[in-house]
């Protein structure tokens, strides 16, 4: 296994928001926002994008507390190498790390869309704000039981 993307950054997550930002604005964003945590850190990027469908509103958070444990399991395993351990652990790097990755796979999902081998609401169908309280369509998938594909469910064989 490789080291995580990005893990080297040193690119605030501020900066990555904003470079985001422009790349959406750049793909036909009608309306951009960022929510932040309570020590001003981004913590998610929402925007509307128009769809075959219309304008739809999506919401990219970063998984920060996701993205630290990554760190400190990948420098555990001895992948991580730059800076000290403190340095490639720390909340701070692992906002950082978050968004870049966030960013990478944002491009990547609007190169695709652009090139019109996917539309915009295919690519980001997990990010679809649903029911008017910004709650995506995976939230609501993973809550709902009742949503949960059963084991088998996409095999189209019969028996």
């Amino acid at each position: 296994m490789a080291a995580p993307v990005n893990y080297t950054t040193k690119i605030s997550a501020a900066q990555t928001v904003a470079e985001m930002q422009a790349l959406l604005a750049q793909h036909g964003a009608r309306r951009i926002s960022v929510d932040y945590d309570a020590s001003g850190v981004p913590s998610s990027i929402d925007f509307v994008l128009g769809t075959p469908h219309g304008q739809r509103a999506f919401s990219l958070p970063a998984s920060v507390d996701r993205m630290q444990r990554l760190l400190a399991a990948e420098d555990t395993a001895g992948r991580l190498k730059s800076g000290s351990k403190a340095e490639r652990t720390s909340r701070a790097q692992a906002e950082r790390v978050a968004w870049r990755v966030m960013k990478t796979w944002l491009e990547a999902q609007l190169a695709l869309v652009a090139a019109e081998m996917i539309d915009v609401d295919q690519a980001l169908l997990a990010f679809l704000q649903v029911d008017g309280t910004g709650r995506t369509l995976y939230e609501v998938y993973k809550e709902r039981e009742s949503l949960a594909l059963s084991p088998g469910s996409n095999d189209k064989t019969k028996d």
